[in-house]
């Protein structure tokens, strides 16, 4: 529950100044601006800014990065849409029906969806953290490699499920990647895969990577095109056409919460904003009465893939506060933002500046809502892209993803990276292999592995764990029924159509 004294503390530290609030519409335009362009992330906009910290309160500070990252969750969507590009692996899931929208003129439609989705997404587990951060904080501390180890094998199950003609082909794309996010250091310090290569000792970089195989199975193949859209002209842009859409977006609430929630709870986890895409994206896809209409340009695809994507940011700063823990990159420059201040993340800041952390809270509330103007702004814009002849946008956007996957070590690493899976990226589509099952087994290599190490040697190998956890068992039985309800659904329906043909 709400601790009011410090509650009470945080609303007239917000309320007391404007120097808050000065920085946030700066901070979700660089966000959304940094995640528009294919292969650059909100770890290079923080750090960037990290020089100009030092002039700011703390609050200002966490201010300052969580408008970016409210700003990125949103923007990852824009060349998911548009482009068949995800901003990041976290809107893998966004490009499924995102793409077939514009495709049919309906960019605007798709961004507005997206963007409601993306604002309901935050705002439930944002309000989810204000009255659980606590014990939201010690729930996080409990999920240990056993846990992690079920989740990542629910992301894993989601790769035959992915768009493609064939479960094989589906199958064999997805330990094609598994098998590529496995080169480099093992948990056990073994060297595989690496080819005498020093650059990949790291593993290969996983955002060049997605975004060559992405920007390669999509821009590649528009080659001959004219435009991104067989008629341009068929969906006029307007402002009417996204509010409609953004408002439309809550005829969906059962897809919004169930994504809402999932993004919550998995945001908590390191990585989990790309398990939360796929996992909400999935689970909607199952659960639905004509799951055949997803990837076909499905609004439920936008929706539950960006609820999900957008509602692991509360999870994740949840991580950040409570336990001082960054869940990946941006939350980890975050934290250089704790130690510029003299000031160490984790229960003892909990405990010490709790007015802090529901002043953070609080303001992220307010920055869902200053993303509603701002990103409708941005978003009708955007929204233009498609009528632009793709011999412009094509050499563009690619050499952005260059100097994107550049900037991300300062070196070559990055540029060649993209280019060997832009290659892999075309041939897999040249061959009907969906790319996005590569790219789920890319992202979840080194999160199932390790998992699996650190279960193997707690247990010595006992499968019980996974029982004896509380937890583990909670997340074992909702993956088994994830997996079992479609196969029942299924033979229901089969049922049903005999009962109803004559003779049967």
């Amino acid at each position: 529950m709400i601790d009011t004294g410090p509650f009470m503390d945080a609303i007239h530290m917000l309320s007391g100044s404007w120097e808050p609030w000065l920085i946030v519409f700066p901070g979700l335009l660089i966000g959304l601006l940094f995640h528009a362009i294919p292969g650059l992330t909100t770890s290079i906009a923080i750090a960037l800014f990290l020089p100009v910290l030092p002039y700011m309160s703390f609050l200002q500070s966490l201010v300052f990065m969580t408008a970016m990252y409210t700003g990125s969750l949103f923007g990852v969507a824009i060349p998911a849409i548009l482009l068949n590009i995800p901003g990041s692996a976290a809107a893998v899931a966004t490009t499924f029906d995102g793409f077939p929208m514009a495709q049919q003129g309906k960019q605007a439609e798709a961004l507005g969806y997206a963007l409601a989705a993306s604002v309901v997404g935050q705002g439930v587990a944002y309000i989810i953290l204000l009255f659980l951060v606590q014990p939201i904080g010690e729930l996080a501390i409990k999920l240990g490699p056993a846990e992690m180890c079920i989740v990542a094998l629910w992301g894993l199950s989601m790769i035959a499920g992915l768009r493609g003609r064939y479960v094989s082909r589906g199958l064999l794309a997805g330990l094609l990647g598994l098998l590529l996010g496995t080169i480099g250091f093992s948990d056990r310090g073994t060297i595989r895969g690496t080819m005498g290569i020093e650059a990949l000792l790291d593993g290969i970089p996983t955002i060049p990577a997605v975004v060559g195989m992405f920007a390669a199975a999509e821009l590649f193949g528009l080659v001959k095109s004219d435009y991104i859209a067989a008629d341009p002209n068929a969906g006029k842009v307007s402002l009417m056409r996204i509010v409609r859409a953004a408002i439309d977006t809550l005829r969906y609430p059962v897809v919004l919460l169930r994504g809402s929630l999932l993004g919550a709870v998995i945001g908590t986890l390191p990585g989990g904003h790309a398990v939360a895409n796929l996992l909400s994206y999935s689970e909607a896809r199952r659960t639905a009465k004509d799951p055949e209409k997803f990837g076909t340009g499905d609004p439920r695809g936008v929706i539950a893939a960006e609820a999900g994507n957008a509602s692991s940011e509360g999870g994740s700063i949840a991580t950040l506060l409570a336990l001082g823990i960054p869940t990946g990159g941006a939350t980890a420059i975050m934290l250089v933002a704790f130690d510029m201040h003299n000031i160490t993340g984790g229960p003892q800041f909990m405990h010490d500046h709790k007015d802090l952390v529901y002043a953070v809270i609080l303001s992220n509330l307010a920055q869902i809502l200053f993303l509603i103007p701002v990103g409708l702004a941005f978003t009708f814009a955007a929204s233009y892209v498609i009528r632009i002849p793709l011999r412009v946008i094509i050499p563009t956007v690619l050499s952005l993803a260059v100097i994107g996957a550049y900037a991300l070590n300062g070196n070559m690493t990055g540029p060649a990276t993209l280019a060997v899976f832009a290659v892999l990226g075309w041939l897999l589509q040249r061959f009907e292999y969906p790319v996005s099952a590569t790219v789920v087994g890319l992202l979840l290599a080194k999160l199932t592995e390790g998992a699996m190490m650190r279960t193997y040697q707690m247990s010595g190998g006992d499968p019980r764990i996974f029982i004896e956890r509380p937890a583990a068992g909670v997340l074992l039985l909702l993956l088994v029924a994830s997996l079992v309800w479609p196969a029942v659904k299924s033979w229901r329906k089969r049922g049903m159509v005999r009962a109803a043909v004559p003779g049967h």
